[in-house]
């Protein structure tokens, strides 16, 4: 099965059907403005891979033209039902209709350099993240994060919007641009990069971060500490907050909700386990105290997942 990095490096249109069939594409090709392709894909075996991003800057000094931005994301859970007039139904497969099928979605964002130079114009160039929208960071790199809740929800959004014509294109332009914002963000600005890029440049720094992650994910319902996880990694808990923020454009706390109430989703919706069952099992001390996290995360109340 393909891996979503793999997904993530043919998102520009190569192949990949042999384990995938498109169900679906759309895209919008105008020169100076947004441009995007979103292919929506039923995957032939079982998907289990953590929605991820790719930020690719491309920068060429000799051919400034050519210089662009690229923002790529994989998702999954969503569904997509070839009847379009059905699409918010809730009915069961028919003869005349197959029914929803379970999706994985993949976009790709292009940003021209002229484009981008509109958020620029009389702007003091005082970060990393303005030099790369000026185009003045002098090295072409690709930046791979998760996706937060707040990425999940615009991409979401394009998928089952039910827009059309000058609204459609007003509706995507502005989820486009919380895209662009938010993925901004996970680049670390010049201060902060020096100092733990200078860690993470020694394999040991690089693995030690990966396994906090590991760590992480083996616990999800039993939270753990930063101290306690800088203990089992043998690591300083500033070089681990630095360090995992570097490599994942996350914070461990952030990243550690995101994939608990991602969870919570899965135990509520295809397993069928109550609210109080999915609480207990992800170690809240209430119910309470997971229902407000869970909308916090999802804008959904934890009954709503229920069937």
């Amino acid at each position: 099965m393909l891996k979503v990095l793999d997904i993530l490096k043919v998102a520009q249109g190569n192949a990949i059907e042999a384990n995938m069939n498109l169900l679906h594409m759309k895209e919008q090709n105008i020169p100076g403005s947004i441009q995007y392709v979103i292919r929506r894909y039923y995957p032939l075996q079982k998907w289990n891979s953590d929605d991820t991003g790719m930020l690719v800057y491309h920068y060429n000094e000799k051919k400034p033209n050519e210089n662009f931005l690229e923002l790529r994301f994989c998702t999954s859970g969503n569904k997509y039902c070839f009847e379009r007039s059905c699409s918010q139904c809730n009915e069961l497969p028919t003869k005349n209709c197959s029914g929803k099928h379970e999706t994985v979605d993949v976009f790709t964002f292009h940003f021209s350099s002229t484009f981008l130079n509109q958020f620029v114009h009389n702007v003091k160039l005082s970060n990393r993240k303005d030099e790369v929208l000026a185009f003045k960071h002098p090295n072409s790199f690709t930046k791979i994060f998760p996706v937060c809740s707040r990425k999940r929800i615009p991409l979401d959004a394009l998928l089952n919007h039910s827009y059309s014509g000058s609204m459609e294109n007003i509706f995507t332009n502005a989820k486009v641009h919380e895209l662009l914002l938010y993925s901004l963000e996970c680049l670390v600005d010049e201060k902060e990069e020096g100092f733990t890029c200078k860690f993470l440049a020694d394999d040991f720094g690089k693995e030690r971060i990966y396994q906090a992650r590991e760590i992480l994910l083996q616990r999800i319902g039993e939270p753990i500490t930063i101290k306690e996880l800088s203990r089992k990694v043998a690591i300083n808990e500033c070089y681990l907050k630095k360090g995992f923020k570097e490599v994942f454009g996350t914070t461990i706390f952030d990243f550690y909700q995101q994939q608990r109430m991602e969870h919570a989703k899965y135990l509520l919706y295809e397993k069928g386990l109550s609210v109080t069952d999915v609480s207990a099992l992800l170690g809240y001390s209430s119910i309470s105290h997971f229902s407000a996290a869970f909308k916090k995360h999802t804008g959904l109340k934890p009954c709503d997942l229920l069937r």
